[in-house]
């Protein structure tokens, strides 16, 4: 064999191990480079794909809630009214925020109670009833909520056509041929208009404010036992009223059917008389 055979079987010996160590490397990868590759490509998502679609973004569900609150609270009765005089106070002198009362009544004797009606804004409306609660009892609390959302939209929507309607109207009326009927229909026009606009205005300022601020009602009653013994007492006081009723309707009967009971008496002394008579002839 000649040196230029072995030299070329050298070559190609060479040549086929390495291509064989390449296929093995390819082959045995380890498992951790692979898991690596893997777990990289799966974190490549585009923007806006639903892979991030879950993320701590809050979703805006478009609701404009308007919150109410019921609140009862029982204490002793001798106690009400100074709680509902001072959360009267706290609220006219926004303690807790701007606040108005709407409504306040009291009642007194054996079962005294009290309610106060206010509005203000959320961030005083746990510390007002904190406040009015304090030491006490919350038998109740309801919290409701009324979607305002549409309404407002479609407020806005009719103040916006009104208000082009109102700009349309107003161009015509500068016409300088226009006849005094037409002037007249147009200005007439334009004032029903401008009413419907401030309406429109108005509700929907009363819309945002009911929107802004949260309507509270607390209702201060007295304690079980109190209205338990509030309901014996009155029950002895109402023994009076009860016999005088009963003692009446006997009297209202009785004058109901003395008429009758007369007309009777004197129907049997006829027939009576009748059958002696019969007897003697």
């Amino acid at each position: 064999m000649d040196t230029n055979t072995i030299a070329n079987r050298l070559g190609t010996l060479l040549l086929a191990t390495a291509m064989l160590a390449g296929c093995a490397k390819h082959a045995y990868e380890s498992p951790a480079e692979t898991s690596v590759k893997t777990t990289e490509s799966y974190l490549t998502v585009k923007p806006g794909s639903g892979s991030d679609a879950g993320g701590g973004a809050k979703a805006d569900l478009g609701v404009l809630l308007a919150y109410e609150h019921q609140i009862r609270i029982r204490m002793p009765g001798e106690r009400i009214a100074a709680r509902a005089s001072e959360v009267q106070a706290a609220c006219n002198s926004g303690k807790f925020g701007a606040c108005a009362v709407l409504g306040m009544s009291q009642s007194g004797g054996d079962d005294p109670s009290a309610t106060v009606q206010v509005r203000i804004v959320p961030d005083g409306v746990d510390k007002l009833i904190g406040l009015a609660s304090k030491g006490e009892q919350i038998a109740e609390r309801s919290i409701q909520a009324e979607d305002l959302a549409t309404a407002v939209r479609d407020n806005s929507l009719r103040q916006d056509r009104l208000r082009k309607e109102h700009a349309r109207l107003l161009e015509f009326q500068d016409r300088k041929d226009l006849k005094i009927a037409d002037v007249m229909t147009l200005s007439g026009r334009i004032a029903e208009i401008e009413a419907q606009l401030q309406a429109a205005e108005q509700e929907a300022a009363q819309q945002q404010r009911r929107i802004s601020t949260q309507l509270v009602t607390l209702t201060f009653q007295t304690t079980r036992a109190q209205e338990n013994t509030g309901e014996i007492g009155q029950a002895f006081k109402d023994v009076g009223s009860i016999v005088t009723g009963v003692v009446a309707f006997m009297i209202r009967a009785f004058a109901a059917l003395l008429p009758v009971a007369v007309v009777l008496f004197v129907l049997v002394v006829v027939i009576r008389r009748i059958r002696r008579a019969r007897r003697k002839s």
